[in-house]
C-alpha cells in the first residue's frame, strides 16, 4: 500500500522559497533544502524531482503569489497613483521575508546561465509591465497621470524603477533614499 504524504505541498514549497530566497540556488545544498523543509530527501525527489525542478516550482509559487497581491492592490478603488505608491512601497518593506525579490535575486543569480529561470522572469516582468501600462492608461482616463504620456514606454521606466528598489534595499535600509526614490519616480507622471 503506497504511503499518504505527510505534508502539505504548499507549506514545504514556501520553506523553499524561504531558503532559496536568503541564500539563492546555488549556495542552498539539498542537505539544507532537507532539514530546513522537514522532510526526507526522498520526499523532495519523489514530490518535486530534483534541487532545479524544486527551485522551479518554487519560483512558480512564489509568482503566483506575488501576482495575487498585485491583483489584491489593484482591484482597490483608490487612485492609480497611489495604487503604484502601494506596489513601490511593498517592496521596501520586508515583514519577515529575505530582503529584496526572489524573482529578481534569482534573474540575476541565473539568468544567464539558465533559460528556464530567464523565461520566468521574463514572462513575469511581461506581466507586471503590462498592469503597469493598464494603470497608467487608467491614469491617464481619469485625470490622475498626464495624458501625453506613452503608457508602455511609462510602464518600462515605472518597472525599471521598481527593479531597482527591489535590489537597492539589498544594500542600505535608508528610508529617506526609498521615500526620495518613490517620490521622484512618481513626479514623472503628474
Amino acid at each position: 500500500m503506497a504511503r499518504s504524504k505527510e505534508f502539505e505541498i504548499n507549506e514545504v514549497l514556501d520553506k523553499a522559497i524561504q531558503l532559496f530566497w536568503a541564500q539563492g540556488y546555488e549556495k542552498t545544498s539539498m542537505n539544507e533544502l532537507v532539514n530546513f523543509m522537514g522532510i526526507h530527501r526522498r520526499s523532495i525527489y519523489d514530490t518535486f524531482g530534483d534541487k532545479h525542478a524544486l527551485f522551479i516550482k518554487a519560483l512558480e509559487r512564489y509568482e503566483a503569489k506575488q501576482t495575487n497581491k498585485m491583483k489584491f492592490l489593484v482591484e482597490k478603488r483608490t487612485p492609480v497613483k497611489e495604487i503604484i505608491r502601494e506596489l513601490f512601497e511593498a517592496t521596501i518593506k520586508n515583514e519577515g521575508e529575505p530582503l529584496g525579490c526572489f524573482l529578481v535575486n534569482s534573474g540575476v543569480e541565473l539568468g544567464v546561465l539558465d533559460p528556464e529561470v530567464a523565461s520566468l522572469v521574463d514572462e513575469s516582468y511581461s506581466r507586471t509591465e503590462e498592469l503597469l501600462t493598464s494603470l497608467v492608461l487608467q491614469g491617464q482616463q481619469s485625470g490622475e497621470i498626464k495624458a501625453g504620456l506613452e503608457p508602455e514606454m511609462i510602464s518600462h521606466y515605472l518597472m525599471n524603477a521598481w527593479l531597482g528598489l527591489r535590489t537597492l534595499v539589498k544594500t542600505t535600509s535608508d528610508q529617506q533614499k526609498f521615500n526620495n526614490i518613490i517620490a521622484m519616480t512618481l513626479s514623472v507622471l503628474d
